[in-house]
């Protein structure tokens, strides 16, 4: 039986994956005695399923005559349609809203963005915010999975900085795809993955209980860790109960989101490479260093300005929301720290938005869950630039550092170089797309970083005022939504699903 799910095409397994997910909010609902919303949840997973059978009976013997591009294919379809999926159930159990708001939310949570429309936690029920956090979760375990079994193989996603090769002809691969079909390929990373990701999920969920949060919060908030979607039931960290060691507990979590090495069985090519070697984690920590520690003495000069200077307790209370909103924003999770608004208030300052918003271009580390740039791609142009300047000074050295080394400072900044202007341009693209719907130019930048990097609190957070989705059109939601998927696959893995020489192999 499992042998014949494994033979099923990618996207079939996926849609019965999300049917029954659908069973466990309709579970929660009835427990709840929420039986409105349970009937929605169950009547659409029930329904999904049946579609799904009768999909799996027509296509378990078809077989593709190029797995490579099969692969890309499934990961572009998981986007555009199991987002309509999950907001089946969404939409009946919201009765008062679209199924564009509905479709705009479950996208938002699979992309692992993080975007609402609805402000007020309370307008929605709860067994809707527990959907809302597992879709993040499925959609952070997905891109990881994802990553190791579609992308890195084709060198995609960051793998091609390491490699030096050609983003989507990876070595080997006619070879890996003859061997492996795409479908069986994904199934069994997942076996490897889920264990770690499942298991520290569960374990940052019973610490959040012991620290004081409710069943849900601190569910959905462990799923939004991990996940890096930064989705809550409660508007934010800020509005749980378990206050500071809560905080601490995710900060630790989230780190996992700095290099591929943290997540059991997500190393890639250079295994051998010591966890205290990683450029990743070196630049990660050089940032979470510096960063902070800029935003504290910019509020200490503000409060020096107040006469608030002596206020020490303030002083630290403000370095550990720098710290950990710091850390949120750099691996696109948007969770705030309670604290990041006590230092405004002490400092009576506002909020440094750019700062925010250049964290989340960064991005957290590669075959991550985490959205951005990647900082791998960032360190190899780091390392180019520092070549550089030193052959202006001494034009006759040797980069030296061995193969890898170079190869990251040639090749792979080369590509990175490519990524990069490619994520500038549909920052542009997007941006002016958003321009043409009547949106002010700074709102729509900040909406664009928002949905390229998979961080939607920037929206909230970044902005002079803040920017609420439930105020946009339906033509920016929908430019919004088409952003997301181009954040998270990334243009250089659409770009090798459209490039005719993918379609001869």
């Amino acid at each position: 039986m499992f042998r014949r799910i494994q033979d099923l095409p990618l996207l079939v397994i996926l849609m019965g994956i999300a049917a029954l997910t659908m069973y466990l909010p309709a579970v929660q609902a009835f427990a709840t005695r929420q039986h409105m919303v349970a009937r929605a949840f169950f009547y659409s997973g029930t329904i999904l399923m049946i579609l799904t059978v009768m999909i799996a009976i027509a296509t378990v013997n078809r077989r593709t005559r190029n797995p490579a591009r099969a692969n890309l294919t499934a990961l572009v379809a998981a986007y555009i349609v199991l987002p309509v999926l999950f907001a089946l159930p969404f939409s009946e159990s919201v009765r008062d809203t679209s199924f564009l708001n509905a479709w705009f939310e479950m996208l938002s949570a699979f992309t692992t963005t993080g975007a609402t429309l609805y402000d007020d936690p309370t307008r929605l029920p709860e067994t809707v915010h527990l959907w809302r956090a597992l879709v993040g979760w499925l959609g952070g375990f997905f891109i990881l999975v994802a990553a190791m079994a579609i992308l890195a193989p084709m060198n995609l996603g960051g793998v091609e900085v390491i490699s030096g090769r050609v983003p989507g002809r990876g070595e080997g691969l006619s070879q890996i795809t003859r061997i492996a079909d795409p479908a069986q390929r994904v199934v069994r990373h997942a076996i490897v993955l889920f264990p770690a990701y499942g298991g520290l999920t569960l374990t940052l969920w019973v610490l959040l209980l012991m620290s004081g949060d409710t069943s849900l919060v601190a569910l959905c908030h462990a799923m939004g860790a991990i996940s890096t979607s930064g989705i809550s039931p409660v508007g934010g960290l800020q509005g749980s109960a378990s206050g500071i060691l809560g905080e601490v507990l995710v900060f630790l979590v989230l780190l996992t989101a700095l290099s591929r090495r943290t997540m059991p069985g997500t190393t890639l090519m250079d295994r051998n490479t010591k966890l205290w070697k990683d450029s990743e984690i070196r630049m990660a920590l050089v940032i979470l260093a510096t960063v902070p520690c800029i935003l504290v003495l910019r509020h200490w000069i503000g409060a020096t300005e107040a006469g608030e200077e002596q206020n020490f307790a303030a002083a630290i209370a403000a370095f550990w929301g720098a710290l950990f909103t710091t850390l949120s924003f750099l691996t696109t999770t948007g969770y705030a720290s309670a604290d990041w608004a006590t230092a405004r208030v002490w400092s009576g300052l506002g909020t440094p938005g750019l700062v925010l918003a250049g964290l989340a271009i960064v991005g957290g580390g590669v075959a991550t869950t985490a959205g951005g740039v990647k900082l791998l791609r960032v360190y190899a142009l780091f390392r180019h630039g520092e070549r550089e300047l030193e052959r202006l000074i001494h034009p006759s050295s040797i980069g030296g550092a061995g193969q890898s080394a170079r190869r990251l400072r040639r090749e792979g900044a080369y590509v990175a170089w490519i990524f990069f202007m490619l994520f500038a341009m549909s920052i542009a693209v997007i941006c002016a797309a958003l321009s043409l719907v009547r949106i002010e130019f700074e709102a729509a930048l900040v909406l664009t970083i928002a949905a390229l990097t998979t961080t939607g609190q920037l929206a909230v957070l970044a902005a002079e005022q803040p920017i609420l989705y439930a105020d946009l059109g339906g033509a920016a939601k929908a430019i919004l939504g088409f952003a997301m998927v181009i954040g998270r696959l990334e243009t250089l893995a659409i770009l090798a699903l459209l490039a005719p020489d993918s379609w001869r192999r």
